[in-house]
């Protein structure tokens, strides 16, 4: 017997090519949907990450807790503000260990090296810094000012605050405090400060009104005159 001929065809089918373009184009959109969706979580964790109040709260913890690292513990004061009259934070009872708070702090510590001719008197016990730093709450802003001690920040006893020759650093905007326990506190013994102060603040994005409480402590480790 004569076998036929059999013609073999090789390739796709028209139909066959529009289902793989098909399935191609979802994979496609897929994954492109993946990637932008993935963009976006990005975006927003970095936009999160490095939003103003973030980096105000920042600024705040690390301005705050290297000024107080450096500062003079036996030489610090907080202060009351009422309509811009600085006074003295005290003990309020007669226990001998108390919790007191403030609207401001204000640090001195020594910002001039030591010399061989110790041009600044440096040795002398009466001496207990060179320079301040006052931090406060003013409006809605945290603010520091810097200058030199004396005079100091405010005048022995309470007044207003120094406005000349000083240096003013807006750390933080929109800021509010708890007004029963002000912006700073430490602990007395016997009314005496035991150099470590707390900053309890809050901060608020007003584009989303997201808010986040910024709580830390600072250390002094200097003390002069022993």
């Amino acid at each position: 017997m004569k076998k036929a001929n059999r013609k073999v065809c090789s390739g796709v089918s028209l139909v066959e090519l529009i289902v793989t373009m098909a399935i191609s184009s979802i994979l496609i959109l897929t994954i492109g949907a993946l990637l932008a969706g993935g963009q976006r979580s990005w975006q927003q964790i970095y936009d999160k990450s490095n939003s103003q109040i973030k980096r105000d709260a920042q600024a705040t913890m690390v301005t705050f807790g290297i000024t107080g690292r450096k500062s003079n513990r036996l030489n610090y004061t907080l202060y009351k503000i009422n309509h811009g009259t600085f006074t003295p934070a005290l003990p309020q009872t007669s226990a001998p260990e108390e919790v007191v708070s403030g609207d401001a702090v204000e640090f001195r510590y020594w910002d001039v090296e030591l010399g061989t001719d110790d041009s600044h008197n440096l040795l002398d016990t009466t001496k207990t810094a060179t320079a301040y730093a006052l931090f406060y709450v003013d409006s809605n802003e945290l603010k520091v000012d810097y200058g030199l001690y004396p005079p100091g920040g405010v005048h022995s006893g309470g007044g207003f605050r120094n406005t000349s020759g000083i240096t003013t650093t807006v750390l933080a905007n929109n800021v509010s405090t708890d007004p029963q326990i002000g912006a700073f506190s430490h602990t007395t013994i016997n009314g005496k400060g035991q150099g470590c102060v707390r900053i309890n603040i809050t901060l608020t994005d007003e584009s989303d009104k997201e808010s986040i409480q910024v709580m830390t402590s600072t250390m002094m480790r200097n003390v002069w005159p022993k």
